[in-house]
């Protein structure tokens, strides 16, 4: 019988990895391992990179450098799509990091985040997949980093990261999406809005995933969520 996987570590290497289709690759391989195979968890101080593993497209600007979105000949809203299927990546990597940096917390906490990130896997490449029918790929428009400057401000302290990136960043994504949904669907893009059904759904777990460690962490420092999340 194999010897169970070190989440953690396994978490690490994926987040190295460079190329964004090769990543939610290994990340779905990696999630179907443990499922198959076992786990472990190391209690070891890894040590996560400032930047993850990504690739040199797309362009990372300032956020109000970005082009407007809006519609055109050439583009149509491909720019939209663009736009959430880079959220859905940098989503794979804050799940992995969640996963490799923070140690000694409960097994199920990093089952939960394999699984958020095996979501956003299939995300991306849901997204990448309607890209290429209005002939485009992930990488062809400018993007910006915020999601990971979040992280960043994050990496000290797990409850901070709970509080801040699943509670906030991905809960607007929730409140954005319903209107997103009616813009396609006035479109005529129903695939689109196929999509965002599924990760409408999924992100609303996500959130949930937050909530349930937020919690929990607040519970271990004696600390009052509603105060600690209000601060």
């Amino acid at each position: 019988m194999p010897d169970p996987i070190d989440i953690r570590q396994q978490a690490l290497d994926i987040l190295l990895i460079a190329d964004p289709w090769d990543k939610a690759v290994a990340t779905q391989a990696l999630h179907q391992s443990v499922e198959q195979q076992g786990y472990g968890v190391s209690s070891a101080q890894l040590s996560p990179p400032a930047y993850p593993g990504r690739p040199e497209k797309p362009e990372l600007v300032a956020p109000r450098d970005l082009p407007r979105r809006r519609n055109n000949r050439e583009t149509g809203h491909a720019t939209l799509i663009h736009a959430i299927c880079h959220i859905e990546f940098n989503a794979i990597n804050l799940a992995l990091d969640a996963i490799a940096r923070f140690a000694d917390m409960p097994e199920a906490y990093y089952t939960d985040w394999l699984q958020v990130a095996y979501e956003e896997s299939t995300h991306f490449e849901m997204l990448d997949a309607h890209l290429e029918t209005m002939g485009f790929h992930y990488g062809d428009f400018p993007a910006h980093d915020g999601m990971w400057e979040m992280a960043q401000k994050t990496h000290h302290d797990p409850l901070h990261r709970m509080a801040l990136v699943p509670r906030v960043l991905e809960a607007r994504g929730l409140d954005v999406t319903p209107s997103m949904m009616k813009k396609l669907t006035s479109s005529g893009d129903h695939r689109a809005v196929e999509i965002l059904e599924v990760i409408l759904r999924e992100e609303v777990g996500h959130v949930k995933v937050g909530t349930r460690w937020f919690n929990y962490l607040c519970e271990q420092r004696d600390l009052d969520p509603y105060l600690t999340f209000k601060e």
